[in-house]
C-alpha cells in the first residue's frame, strides 16, 4: 500500500529538470500483482531461479525461541493465514527489475513453503501446531546493534481508512477521489541511465517538453483539466487522510463496500496540513490530530479548499472489489495485508516477504505487544533497523490505535532453519 506514497524528494536532472523524481524504494512504484487470489503452488526447487545474494546492512546473530519476549503468549491467531498468503508472494518468480525492493529468495524459502502445503494446517489453524510448525521450519535471528545488543527502533502505526462516499455528486457527496488521469506521463529513467535505476519522473507534455504534472489547487480550480472521479466522499478531511495513508474502504449509500487502491500520484511533494494550520495559529502543532483538523474544517467551510491546497501532492486510485473483508490493501510485497499481522520495513536491513518477531508496546504504553508479523511493506519514512509501521486494519478504531502509536521496538527475523544467516536477492 504505500502509505505516505508521495513523500518523493523533489530532485532534478536534465531535459527533465523541473519534473520530481521518484526515490528508488519508495511505493510510488506500485505493488506487484496480487498473488493471494491463486492457490499456493509451490514449484520444485530445481525450478526456482538462483540470483545473486545481496548483503543486508545489519548484523544478525542466532538466537533460540526462548530468548523472544512473550514468544509463548501469542495466540498466533490469523498467522497461518497470512503465512499461506506470504508464501504465495515468496514462490513468484523473481523481478529482474532494479526498482523492486530487496525481497526474500524463493528457494531460500521453497523447502518451507513446502512443508506449509503438506502440514495439513489450514487458515483457522492457531496455537501449538503453528507454533510447533515455525519453531521446525525456522531460526530467529537478532538484528543486532552492537556488542550483541539487540537494535532498536521507533514503531509507529498505520492503518486502511474507512469513509461515507457516492459515486454520483448529490447531497453531502462533493469531495472527489480521482482515478489516474489519462494524460498522466510515468518515466523510467533507469531505463536510459543505469545509474538512475528505479527513479522514475511524473508530469505531462506541453508541446515537446515534459512539465510537472498538475497540484491539487490546480486541478480542484480547473474543471477541463480534472480526472475522472471514482467516488465523492462526505467529508474533505477523511478524503485527505485516505489519500496520505495509500488507499481505504468505501461505503457506497447501498452498503456495498469498495476498496479504493492506489494507482499513481501526481508525483508533488506532500505539504502537511497540520504544519501550516499551526502556522496559521489555528491550533497548536500537537493538537493537530484527525479529530480536530475535522472540527476545524467544520468551523471554517469556506477555508477547506484552501487548506487541502496547501499539500500539491495528489493520489489517484482505482476501483477494486473487497473478496475477504478480513484482508487489507495490498503493500509494497503486492500481498494483501493482515491486520496486526502486517509491518512496513527498511528492505536494507529487512527483506521483503520474511517473517518476524516484533517486540514493542501498546498505544499509550499500556502494555506490551509482541507478535509475529511478516515485512510487507514499505515506506518513504521507514527508514533504520528496527524502524517498523504496523498495520492496524481498517476503520476509525484502528485508526485512533494507529495515530496514538509511536514507541521503541526491537524485530528478530525468522528465517529458514537450513539457509544460514539473513540475505535478500
Amino acid at each position: 500500500m504505500k502509505k505516505l506514497l508521495w513523500l518523493a524528494a523533489a530532485l532534478l536532472l536534465g531535459a527533465c529538470s523541473s519534473v520530481p523524481l521518484e526515490e528508488p524504494g519508495t511505493p510510488g512504484q506500485g505493488p506487484e500483482p496480487s498473488a493471494v487470489s491463486r492457490p499456493l503452488v509451490v514449484p520444485p526447487l530445481a525450478s526456482l531461479p538462483e540470483t545473486p545474494a545481496r548483503r543486508l546492512q545489519g548484523h544478525y546473530v542466532a538466537v533460540s525461541w526462548q530468548q523472544l519476549p512473550g514468544w509463548d503468549n501469542d495466540n498466533l491467531a490469523h498467522v497461518w493465514k497470512a503465512f499461506l498468503n506470504n508464501c504465495k508472494g515468496l514462490m513468484r518468480p523473481v523481478s529482474g527489475s532494479l526498482a523492486v525492493p530487496a525481497r526474500a529468495a524463493p528457494r531460500v524459502w521453497q523447502p518451507v513453503c513446502q512443508a506449509a502445503v503438506r502440514s495439513g494446517l489450514d487458515a483457522r489453524s492457531t496455537g501449538a501446531p503453528v507454533r510447533d510448525f515455525l519453531q521446525q521450519q525456522l531460526r530467529p535471528w537478532q538484528l543486532d546493534q552492537s556488542a550483541g545488543r539487540a537494535a532498536s527502533g521507533t514503531v509507529t502505526g498505520y492503518y486502511e481508512p474507512l469513509i461515507r462516499a457516492s459515486k454520483q455528486q448529490i447531497g453531502e457527496y462533493q469531495w472527489p477521489l480521482y482515478a489516474t488521469p489519462p494524460d498522466l506521463l510515468t518515466i523510467d529513467l533507469g531505463a536510459v541511465y543505469p545509474e538512475l535505476a528505479g527513479k522514475r519522473v511524473r508530469g505531462k507534455l506541453e508541446g515537446r517538453r515534459v512539465v510537472p504534472y498538475d497540484t491539487r489547487a490546480e486541478i480542484a480550480a480547473n474543471p477541463a483539466r480534472q480526472p475522472p472521479v471514482i467516488v465523492w466522499a462526505n467529508d474533505p478531511v477523511e478524503a485527505f487522510f485516505l489519500q496520505i495513508q495509500g488507499s481505504g474502504r468505501a461505503v457506497l449509500p447501498d452498503g456495498t463496500t469498495i476498496r479504493l487502491a492506489y494507482d499513481d500520484h501526481n508525483g508533488r511533494p506532500y505539504v502537511s496540513i497540520g504544519q501550516w494550520l499551526a502556522r496559521q495559529g489555528e491550533m497548536p502543532l500537537a493538537k493537530t490530530s484527525m479529530q480536530n483538523i475535522k472540527q476545524w474544517a467544520r468551523d471554517h467551510p469556506d477555508r477547506v479548499q484552501q487548506m487541502l491546497n496547501v499539500n500539491p501532492a495528489m493520489v489517484f486510485f482505482r476501483a477494486e472489489a473487497i473478496p475477504d473483508p478480513e484482508l487489507g490493501p495490498s503493500g509494497a510485497y503486492g500481498v494483501p495485508l493482515m491486520a496486526q499481522r502486517a509491518v512496513a520495513v527498511d528492505t536494507n536491513y529487512v527483506p521483503l516477504g520474511t517473517p518476524l518477531w516484533l517486540a514493542t508496546k501498546q498505544p499509550g504504553g499500556a502494555g506490551p505487544l509482541q507478535r509475529l508479523v511478516f515485512a510487507q511493506d514499505t515506506g518513504a519514512a521507514i527508514k533504520g533497523a528496527a524502524r517498523a509501521d504496523f498495520y492496524w486494519g481498517t476503520g476509525d478504531e484502528a485508526g485512533a490505535q494507529a495515530g496514538r502509536m509511536k514507541q521503541a521496538g526491537q524485530m528478530w527475523l525468522l528465517w529458514p532453519v537450513r539457509a544460514g544467516a539473513p540475505a535478500a536477492r
